[in-house]
Protein backbone atom coordinates (compact mmCIF):
# COMPACT_ATOMS: atom_id res chain seq x y z
CA UNK A 1 0.00 0.00 0.00
CA UNK A 2 1.64 3.12 -1.04
CA UNK A 3 -0.11 5.29 1.44
CA UNK A 4 -1.10 3.89 5.23
CA UNK A 5 -1.84 7.77 6.42
CA UNK A 6 -4.21 10.24 4.77
CA UNK A 7 -5.05 13.53 6.24
CA UNK A 8 -8.65 14.99 4.15
CA UNK A 9 -9.69 18.61 3.65
CA UNK A 10 -13.42 18.46 4.23
CA UNK A 11 -14.99 21.36 1.95
CA UNK A 12 -14.64 20.35 -1.76
CA UNK A 13 -12.81 17.46 -1.20
CA UNK A 14 -15.26 15.41 0.93
CA UNK A 15 -18.62 17.31 0.88
CA UNK A 16 -19.85 20.06 -1.59
CA UNK A 17 -20.16 22.97 0.18
CA UNK A 18 -19.59 25.64 -2.48
CA UNK A 19 -23.27 26.66 -2.80
CA UNK A 20 -23.89 27.68 0.55
CA UNK A 21 -20.38 29.54 0.69
CA UNK A 22 -20.91 31.18 -2.35
CA UNK A 23 -24.43 32.69 -0.83
CA UNK A 24 -22.76 33.48 2.42
CA UNK A 25 -19.81 35.28 1.20
CA UNK A 26 -22.30 37.11 -1.06
CA UNK A 27 -24.21 38.57 1.95
CA UNK A 28 -21.25 39.48 3.35
CA UNK A 29 -20.30 41.44 0.55
CA UNK A 30 -24.02 43.04 0.48
CA UNK A 31 -23.83 43.82 4.09
CA UNK A 32 -20.91 46.63 2.54
CA UNK A 33 -22.66 47.28 -0.61
CA UNK A 34 -20.46 44.82 -2.93
CA UNK A 35 -22.06 43.49 -5.55
CA UNK A 36 -22.72 39.55 -5.56
CA UNK A 37 -20.04 37.19 -6.98
CA UNK A 38 -20.89 34.58 -9.94
CA UNK A 39 -19.34 31.10 -9.18
CA UNK A 40 -16.58 31.60 -11.38
CA UNK A 41 -16.01 34.58 -10.25
CA UNK A 42 -15.88 33.18 -6.74
CA UNK A 43 -13.47 30.31 -7.66
CA UNK A 44 -11.16 32.54 -9.55
CA UNK A 45 -10.99 34.81 -6.61
CA UNK A 46 -11.31 33.01 -3.55
CA UNK A 47 -8.39 31.06 -1.28
CA UNK A 48 -6.83 29.77 1.88
CA UNK A 49 -6.42 31.57 4.30
CA UNK A 50 -9.45 32.66 3.39
CA UNK A 51 -8.94 36.23 6.15
CA UNK A 52 -6.44 37.28 2.87
CA UNK A 53 -9.37 36.64 0.32
CA UNK A 54 -11.75 38.69 2.85
CA UNK A 55 -8.95 42.10 2.94
CA UNK A 56 -8.51 41.79 -0.41
CA UNK A 57 -12.27 42.22 -1.19
CA UNK A 58 -13.24 44.52 1.97
CA UNK A 59 -9.69 45.87 3.02
CA UNK A 60 -9.53 46.70 6.87
CA UNK A 61 -12.70 45.09 8.25
CA UNK A 62 -11.86 43.13 10.76
CA UNK A 63 -12.25 39.24 9.95
CA UNK A 64 -14.36 38.56 13.04
CA UNK A 65 -17.51 41.42 11.95
CA UNK A 66 -17.23 39.42 8.48
CA UNK A 67 -17.21 35.41 10.63
CA UNK A 68 -21.05 36.04 12.19
CA UNK A 69 -22.46 37.15 9.49
CA UNK A 70 -20.94 34.17 7.18
CA UNK A 71 -22.03 31.43 9.67
CA UNK A 72 -25.40 32.60 9.53
CA UNK A 73 -26.31 33.75 5.68
CA UNK A 74 -24.32 29.63 5.76
CA UNK A 75 -26.98 28.03 7.61
CA UNK A 76 -29.73 29.96 5.53
CA UNK A 77 -28.24 29.13 1.91
CA UNK A 78 -31.04 27.49 -0.29
CA UNK A 79 -28.97 24.94 -1.76
CA UNK A 80 -27.35 22.93 1.43
CA UNK A 81 -23.92 20.60 1.85
CA UNK A 82 -23.73 17.54 0.37
CA UNK A 83 -21.38 14.28 0.79
CA UNK A 84 -19.56 14.21 -2.76
CA UNK A 85 -19.92 10.96 -5.13
CA UNK A 86 -16.95 8.95 -4.09
CA UNK A 87 -16.16 10.35 -0.79
CA UNK A 88 -18.12 7.58 1.61
CA UNK A 89 -17.10 4.99 -0.51
CA UNK A 90 -13.62 6.45 0.12
CA UNK A 91 -14.09 6.16 3.59
CA UNK A 92 -15.36 2.74 3.69
CA UNK A 93 -12.29 1.44 1.54
CA UNK A 94 -9.97 3.15 4.00
CA UNK A 95 -11.85 1.58 7.04
CA UNK A 96 -11.71 -1.62 5.35
CA UNK A 97 -8.20 -1.16 4.55
CA UNK A 98 -7.15 -0.25 8.10
CA UNK A 99 -6.07 3.23 6.72
CA UNK A 100 -5.96 6.20 9.28
CA UNK A 101 -8.10 8.82 8.20
CA UNK A 102 -7.63 12.40 9.91
CA UNK A 103 -9.38 15.75 8.60
CA UNK A 104 -7.27 19.23 8.33
CA UNK A 105 -9.91 21.47 7.55
CA UNK A 106 -10.32 26.04 7.58
CA UNK A 107 -13.99 24.93 8.08
CA UNK A 108 -15.59 26.47 11.22
CA UNK A 109 -15.78 24.26 13.81
CA UNK A 110 -19.83 24.34 14.71
CA UNK A 111 -20.53 24.16 10.96
CA UNK A 112 -17.82 20.97 10.51
CA UNK A 113 -19.25 19.24 13.04
CA UNK A 114 -23.02 19.54 12.64
CA UNK A 115 -22.47 18.46 8.64
CA UNK A 116 -19.74 15.43 10.18
CA UNK A 117 -22.64 14.00 12.40
CA UNK A 118 -25.79 14.49 10.06
CA UNK A 119 -23.53 13.13 7.52
CA UNK A 120 -22.40 10.26 9.37
CA UNK A 121 -18.88 10.49 8.37
CA UNK A 122 -17.46 11.30 11.75
CA UNK A 123 -17.08 8.01 13.16
CA UNK A 124 -14.26 7.41 10.03
CA UNK A 125 -11.55 9.67 11.31
CA UNK A 126 -8.83 9.12 14.24
CA UNK A 127 -8.98 12.76 15.06
CA UNK A 128 -10.42 16.18 13.27
CA UNK A 129 -8.79 19.37 13.23
CA UNK A 130 -11.28 22.13 12.18
CA UNK A 131 -11.19 25.65 11.81
CA UNK A 132 -7.53 25.78 11.09
CA UNK A 133 -6.75 29.34 9.41
CA UNK A 134 -3.38 28.24 8.08
CA UNK A 135 -3.56 24.50 7.67
CA UNK A 136 1.13 25.23 7.34
CA UNK A 137 1.20 26.31 10.44
CA UNK A 138 -0.53 23.36 12.13
CA UNK A 139 0.42 19.97 9.90
CA UNK A 140 3.90 19.44 11.49
CA UNK A 141 2.31 19.04 14.66
CA UNK A 142 -0.73 17.10 13.31
CA UNK A 143 2.35 14.83 11.73
CA UNK A 144 4.11 14.66 15.15
CA UNK A 145 1.61 14.03 17.43
CA UNK A 146 -0.23 11.11 15.87
CA UNK A 147 3.28 9.72 15.21
CA UNK A 148 2.63 9.90 11.58
CA UNK A 149 5.82 9.02 8.96
CA UNK A 150 5.96 11.37 6.24
CA UNK A 151 7.04 8.39 3.68
CA UNK A 152 3.70 6.98 3.70
CA UNK A 153 1.41 9.70 4.76
CA UNK A 154 -0.58 12.21 2.55
CA UNK A 155 -2.82 15.38 2.48
CA UNK A 156 -5.87 14.95 -0.20
CA UNK A 157 -7.49 18.42 -0.66
CA UNK A 158 -8.77 20.41 -3.55
CA UNK A 159 -7.17 23.51 -2.99
CA UNK A 160 -3.24 25.16 -3.84
CA UNK A 161 -3.05 25.96 0.02
CA UNK A 162 -3.93 22.03 0.45
CA UNK A 163 -1.33 21.29 -1.85
CA UNK A 164 1.73 23.67 -0.11
CA UNK A 165 0.34 22.18 3.17
CA UNK A 166 1.43 18.96 2.18
CA UNK A 167 4.92 20.03 0.84
CA UNK A 168 5.62 22.10 4.61
CA UNK A 169 5.01 19.45 5.93
CA UNK A 170 7.34 17.09 4.05
CA UNK A 171 4.46 14.36 2.85
CA UNK A 172 2.69 13.74 -0.76
CA UNK A 173 0.15 16.40 -1.79
CA UNK A 174 -3.25 14.60 -3.32
CA UNK A 175 -5.12 17.27 -5.38
CA UNK A 176 -8.68 16.38 -6.67
CA UNK A 177 -11.09 18.73 -8.78
CA UNK A 178 -14.26 18.67 -7.06
CA UNK A 179 -13.98 21.66 -4.94
CA UNK A 180 -13.44 25.06 -4.66
CA UNK A 181 -10.07 25.79 -6.91
CA UNK A 182 -10.15 26.35 -11.01
CA UNK A 183 -8.22 22.81 -12.15
CA UNK A 184 -5.41 25.05 -14.23
CA UNK A 185 -4.80 26.73 -10.70
CA UNK A 186 -4.30 23.61 -8.92
CA UNK A 187 -2.80 21.68 -11.78
CA UNK A 188 0.22 24.50 -11.53
CA UNK A 189 0.73 24.00 -8.06
CA UNK A 190 2.38 21.00 -9.07
CA UNK A 191 1.14 18.84 -6.89
CA UNK A 192 2.73 14.53 -6.35
CA UNK A 193 -0.81 13.17 -7.39
CA UNK A 194 -4.17 14.69 -9.53
CA UNK A 195 -7.29 12.99 -9.37
CA UNK A 196 -10.79 13.79 -11.17
CA UNK A 197 -12.06 12.32 -7.82
CA UNK A 198 -11.91 10.95 -4.78
CA UNK A 199 -12.89 7.40 -6.70
CA UNK A 200 -10.18 7.77 -9.08
CA UNK A 201 -7.65 8.00 -6.32
CA UNK A 202 -8.98 4.82 -4.73
CA UNK A 203 -8.94 3.20 -7.18
CA UNK A 204 -4.80 3.87 -7.72
CA UNK A 205 -4.23 3.23 -4.34
CA UNK A 206 -5.92 -0.20 -4.45
CA UNK A 207 -3.44 -0.97 -7.65
CA UNK A 208 -1.00 0.39 -5.39
CA UNK A 209 -1.53 -3.03 -3.41
CA UNK A 210 -0.16 -5.39 -5.27
CA UNK A 211 1.96 -4.48 -8.12
CA UNK A 212 3.47 -7.44 -10.19
CA UNK A 213 6.78 -9.22 -9.45
CA UNK A 214 8.98 -11.03 -11.93
CA UNK A 215 8.85 -14.91 -11.22
CA UNK A 216 11.26 -16.81 -9.66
Amino acid sequence: MKYRSLLFDWSGTLVDDLPPTLYATNMVLGEHNLPALSREEFRQRFRLPYPEFYEEVLPGVPIETLEDTFRTSFNLSPKGVTVLPHAREMLDWCRDQEIRCFVLSSMDVGLFTDQAHAFGLDGYFEAIYAGVIDKRERIGDILKAHNLSVADTAFVGDMVHDVDTAKHGGIASVAVATGYDPVERLAQSDPHHFFDHLGDFRQWLENSITQPTAGL
